[in-house]
This record gives C-alpha cells, sequence and structure tokens, in this order.
C-alpha cells in the first residue's frame, strides 16, 4: 500500500494544517517530496475548506467566503524536476473518504461569486449528492442516479515569480475596467485570509500579499455529454457489475485430469 503523505482531518480548520495551502504563489514550501515513479496518496479537503455542510439549507453557498478558496494539499515537490520540465501524473485512483460519502453542488449568489449564468439563477441554491459505489443520487433531486465520476478538481504548478507579477498585473487591469460590477470581474491578492501552508514570518506575509486566489470553473461540458448522449451504455454496464455482484459463486476441487 502507497504511503499517505499529507493527511486531513475534515473536522478541523484547514488553516491548522501546514501540508495544505491555498494560494499561488513561488515560494510556498514543499509540503513533501517524492522521487520520479512514485506510488503514494495525498488527502485532501473539498475546496471550500469543509465550509459546505450535509444539510438542507443553501445558506453556506450564499455565504461562503470566496477569498478562502481553493484549499489545496501539496505543494509536493519532485526531486531531480527543474523549472521548465514536463510533469506527467498519473491519478491511479480517485475517491471520497470513507467518512464523508457525499459531495455538493448548486449556484452561487449574484452577490457573491455568481457564475455563467447568473441573470437567470441569481440566488443560491444547493443539492447534496450520496455516494452509493459508483452510482450517487441527491435527496434533493427526487428519481434521478447516475454515475457518479469523481474528478481530481484542481491540480497545478506553482508559477515563477515573473509570471505571478504578469498575472497580478493583468487581474489588476481587468477589474480596474469594470471596478464596480457584482460579482466582480476577478480577485486581487487577499491577504487576511491567506494560507501559506508551511510558511511563516515574512515569507508566509510575502505570500499573502502577491499570493493568487485559487479560484477556477469547473467545467461541465464532458460531464453532460455523459447524462444526455452516452447514458445507456453506462447504465448496461452498471447492470451487468451489479448482476456480478450478486451471482451466486461456487468454489470446486479441480478434477483430476487423467493421465494418457
Amino acid at each position: 500500500m502507497p504511503d499517505t503523505l499529507i493527511k486531513v482531518d475534515l473536522k478541523d480548520s484547514p488553516y491548522n494544517n501546514p501540508m495544505v495551502h491555498n494560494r499561488w504563489h513561488p515560494d510556498i514550501p514543499m509540503a513533501c517530496w517524492v522521487n520520479p515513479g512514485d506510488d503514494f496518496v495525498l488527502e485532501t479537503y473539498d475546496w471550500t475548506g469543509g465550509y459546505i455542510q450535509n444539510n438542507d439549507s443553501a445558506d453556506d453557498v450564499r455565504d461562503v467566503d470566496l477569498t478562502t478558496v481553493h484549499f489545496l494539499s501539496g505543494p509536493v515537490g519532485v526531486k531531480g524536476a527543474e523549472p521548465g520540465d514536463l510533469l506527467v501524473v498519473d491519478l491511479l485512483d480517485i475517491g471520497a473518504k470513507a467518512d464523508s460519502l457525499w459531495g455538493f453542488n448548486g449556484f452561487f449568489s449574484k452577490n457573491n461569486g455568481g457564475g455563467f449564468l447568473t441573470e437567470h439563477f441569481p440566488h443560491a441554491q444547493k443539492s447534496i449528492w450520496d455516494f452509493n459505489g459508483m452510482f450517487t443520487k441527491s435527496r434533493h433531486i427526487p428519481g434521478v442516479e447516475f454515475a457518479g465520476l469523481i474528478h481530481p478538481g484542481l491540480i497545478g504548478c506553482l508559477p515563477d515569480p515573473k509570471m505571478l507579477a504578469m498575472w497580478n498585473e493583468r487581474e489588476v487591469d481587468f477589474i480596474a475596467t469594470q471596478p464596480d460590477r457584482v460579482p466582480p470581474l476577478a480577485n486581487p491578492p487577499f491577504a487576511k485570509t491567506t494560507h501559506a501552508g508551511k510558511a511563516t514570518g515574512e515569507l508566509k506575509d510575502k505570500i499573502a500579499a502577491e499570493g493568487l486566489l485559487i479560484v477556477g470553473w469547473v467545467a461541465m461540458w464532458r460531464p453532460l455529454e455523459i447524462f444526455l448522449y452516452e447514458w445507456w451504455p453506462i447504465r448496461r454496464r452498471g447492470q451487468v457489475f451489479a448482476k456480478l455482484a450478486s451471482m451466486p459463486v461456487i468454489v470446486a476441487p479441480a478434477t483430476e485430469r487423467a493421465t494418457p
């Protein structure tokens, strides 16, 4: 069994865990190191650090502080890697922790984050999805069940100082084109909610002042394509797996073959 290099306690604040961070910055210290070819396990928080709860209220989606996200496990240093190298990461398995077999989706409030369809859906909404094997269903959307294909969230490399400076300049200039827009066009560095992993003192202050918020929208085109056009092959495969899981199995000793 591969070693678990980063562990998280979902009942504790991610700010108490030095093995995670929530900013893009080149000076964030490595949480751990691996050799090329190593297999290992990383535990993670959800992107809000556990702020969204398994309940029937969308108030947490409405009120979530989007300057805190995304909480990422790492950084993970690769021994021997140099700036500019192409890193290939194979995700061998992705799943939920045994004490947290659920997920969520929803709409942000127009006044806090918004979204691509914020004019049509200005109010916060949330649905909770419970995992049962490869399938998921929601008490908030009765009668719907589908293959819950878990995605890895955000994965990336820390930017170099030149790229970070370019990003910050670009974002600040972009915000200035519509400074009063609701929701805002982008988010500049925000020191108050920065979690810089193992960084302390002046280094942490530097990261807090310069670090980019890790914000990203998950593209839903592939899941929608599966749901709308490729559902039936997945459903048939699920039925086959269900039959295999329930079929009787008889273990019998092998018969001796006759000697010619």
